[in-house]
């Protein structure tokens, strides 16, 4: 990797630091100062806090980055480089010379294996929405459950269910419906340890109805997920801040940058006009799909009758019960509910494996 698209100065936006990001494929950036010495480092979870903590896209993230950032000097042997981010559960760790200016950088990847990071784990269940036809698949999931949908070797439900286990979750709930029992089939012919509990609807009943069918012993929180979304998030990170907060229910949502490559009107009564702005570029904040639930969420939710989280995200607000949203990069969030972006994932997921 080039290490320089890693670098930044402390005067960029954090909406260009979040691109930047996304571009480097990595959640962590390196602030220099005018001299190009390091003297800082900037991760998502540094931004999401300032996000969270009332801070914007447009503000500078002289405020935001961590001014004591860890390094080595040029020269270090590898073994001490290793034991220190083992030791210190360090993902990215600069190299630096006599000057403090970066020479390399080494990844917890480099040295040891991505999947031996010390990761936090999760302790509550995993609800997966897998009853939908998946119109917007079609004519593919007309002979296919959209649950079933190939991702490299794997169905896109156990590449979730896959990820889901790897950071400890203890057990699955499948909400199922259109062509589940192909579904249920394909569990069952593949061998696996974590457990897994069918959720039969009568009647389609939206992406909230059938939660309503969940045991009364479930935790008393759980993450509830469509069956075609990936997000890169740190779960663990998640459910301390939906508790941390005491909400009955949080949204994953995904900060979304586009640019309007037109010259947008703005006008009033009559038609007159009051400026045009050329190529405007506006962020906004997109429900991924993913959410954490408690379980006292669900009395909102009526038996047997369709009903859709946003119809639950309703309710909730109406009656000022506790909700948030935890916003995740653009590129955290991969979507393979359609066609255009099935194959954008399949490509990111193979660039990542």
């Amino acid at each position: 990797m080039d290490i320089q698209q890693l670098i930044i100065t402390k005067k960029i936006t954090v909406r260009e630091a979040l691109r930047r990001m996304d571009e480097g494929g990595e959640k962590i950036l390196f602030v220099v100062d005018k001299h190009d010495a390091l003297c800082g480092v900037l991760t998502d979870g540094d931004i999401r806090r300032y996000l969270l903590g009332q801070g914007n896209l447009h503000g500078t993230i002289e405020k935001v980055y961590n001014a004591k950032p860890r390094s080595v000097l040029k020269g270090t042997d590898q073994d001490i480089i290793k034991e220190l981010m083992v030791r210190e559960k360090i993902e990215a760790l600069p190299v630096v010379d006599e000057f403090k200016k970066i020479v390399n950088v080494f990844f917890w990847m480099d040295l040891v294996s991505e999947s031996t990071f010390p990761r936090n784990k999760i302790d509550v269940p995993v609800v997966i929405m897998a009853g939908g036809k998946g119109q917007r698949l079609g004519p593919f999931t007309r002979i296919l459950p959209k649950a079933l949908i190939p991702v490299n070797d794997k169905p896109i439900i156990e590449v979730i269910i896959d990820r889901f286990t790897a950071i400890g979750a203890p057990e699955f709930f499948l909400t199922m419906n259109y062509k589940g029992e192909m579904i249920k089939v394909y569990f069952d012919y593949i061998d696996h340890k974590y457990k897994i509990h069918y959720l039969w609807e009568k009647e389609f009943l939206g992406t909230a109805g059938s939660l309503k069918m969940l045991p009364a012993d479930i935790a008393e929180n759980f993450i509830v997920s469509n069956c075609d979304v990936i997000v890169n998030a740190d779960y663990a990170d998640l459910l301390s801040f939906h508790r941390k907060y005491q909400n009955l229910l949080t949204v994953v949502g995904t900060i979304q940058h586009h640019k309007i490559p037109y010259g947008v009107i703005h006008f009033k009564e009559h038609g007159k006009i009051q400026n045009i702005e050329e190529k405007p570029e506006i962020d906004f904040t997109v429900n991924t799909g993913v959410y954490i639930l408690s379980k006292k969420a669900l009395k909102y939710i009526p038996k047997g009758k369709p009903f859709d989280m946003p119809d639950l995200i309703a309710v909730l607000l109406k009656k000022g019960e506790n909700i948030s949203v935890y916003p995740v990069s653009e590129k955290s969030y991969m979507d393979v509910g359609q066609w255009e972006e099935y194959h954008k994932t399949i490509d990111r997921l193979e660039y990542k494996l």
